[in-house]
């Protein structure tokens, strides 16, 4: 086995790439939500990720690993799942991209102060506990701003796209703590898509009818999210963590909430004033300092 690099050049401009296509992919649940109920278009997405990603697991070699010990762990990453991705796509249809960009991009905030008490060599230093008091002042300064979003600020999509974030963190330690570690990269997306496909489904009854106002769009949209983001996209983030160093991946973080309030900008003409940028740039500097060694 090869070891781990630091970063080069192929890895930086993959990941400039990797965060600006899930920035892009905020747009894209926005503008898909016109055509489908949120939940519903979720659960669409986790069903079609099932096919996609078990074609690749076949065509691959890779076994589809459902040994005992781990089933417990797959099923409670893919409620954990659904969870994030109820709240994500419902926080988009509430509420603006850049505010659900800040906000949803926060997860390593939440992270940090989990990890320090659950992952060994995780602890808080002084320099990430300033991270962390920046990020979390910014988080604070966009849900409580409500003349960023131009009439379109909704507290319930605020708090629905916080949720996102703490589910995003919650599968990421199940995927370190339980034995659903033991499982191959593939394998745990299997798992999480699996489980989330028929809770999305069952939860979007409670959500409205399934069909808004369908264009040939939201049909594309729906396969962009299930080819390149629920299966291509997060397969190549497992590579990348396998190909680099953790922490010089992890650098990148910053450019997430960025680009996605950059998108929700230039794709969407959202409202970006003072207060927009302001809590961004607490975020963004407050996951690098977050990121750093000290």
């Amino acid at each position: 086995m090869t070891s781990k690099r630091h970063m080069d050049g192929f890895g930086a401009a993959a990941l400039v790439g990797f965060f600006l296509l899930l920035a892009v992919n905020q747009v894209v649940i926005k503008l898909t939500n016109d055509g489908f109920q949120p939940v519903f278009a979720a659960g669409v997405r986790s069903f079609g990720a099932i096919f996609v990603l078990g074609l690749w697991m076949i065509l691959r070699g890779v076994s589809f690993d459902f040994r005992k010990g781990t089933r417990a762990s797959g099923l409670l990453a893919g409620v954990i799942f659904a969870f994030e991705f109820i709240c994500l796509f419902v926080a988009l249809d509430l509420t603006t991209v850049t505010r659900v960009s800040i906000i949803f991009y926060s997860m390593p905030v939440w992270m940090a102060v989990v990890a320090h008490f659950t992952l060994p060599g995780e602890q808080l230093t002084r320099l990430k506990t300033v991270g962390l008091a920046l990020a979390f002042s910014g988080v604070v300064w966009a849900i409580l701003d409500r003349s960023s979003a131009g009439g379109q600020a909704s507290i319930w999509g605020d708090l629905a796209a916080l949720g996102a974030a703490l589910g995003w963190m919650a599968v990421s330690l199940t995927a370190r703590l339980t034995p659903l570690r033991e499982l191959s990269a593939e394998m745990q997306m299997f798992w999480q898509v699996l489980v989330s496909a028929p809770i999305l489904m069952v939860s979007a009854m409670f959500f409205g009818p399934f069909i808004r106002d369908v264009q040939p769009m939201h049909y594309w949209g729906i396969a962009f999210q299930i080819v390149l983001i629920a299966s291509g996209a997060f397969l190549f983030w497992f590579w990348l963590l396998k190909q680099y160093k953790a922490s010089s991946v992890a650098s990148f973080a910053f450019l997430s909430p960025i680009f996605g309030v950059a998108m929700g900008w230039m794709w969407l003409g959202e409202t970006l004033n003072a207060a927009t940028i302001g809590a961004l740039v607490l975020v963004a500097i407050g996951i690098v300092l977050i990121n750093r060694r000290s």
